[in-house]
């Protein structure tokens, strides 16, 4: 399955099914961030039941701390 992920086309697994797939997929548990998926901010609450398909838009935005 193909979905675009921060403007890169990129090849998944085809066992990704919903949010929570992708986001296990790179790692991304323990981050803090925000997801956009075609052009809609998801809740934290639906990463669990929010299907993903082939040609999905998603944008994943994380904070990074600093001084």
């Amino acid at each position: 399955m193909r979905l675009q992920i921060n403007g890169e086309s990129l090849e998944v697994p085809e066992q990704i099914r919903v949010v929570s797939d992708v986001i296990h997929h790179f790692g991304l548990e323990s981050k803090v961030f925000i997801m956009e998926l075609n052009h809609n901010i998801l809740d934290k609450s639906r990463y669990f039941d929010t299907a993903v398909s082939d040609g999905d838009k998603i944008e994943i935005v994380h904070f990074v701390g600093g001084g």
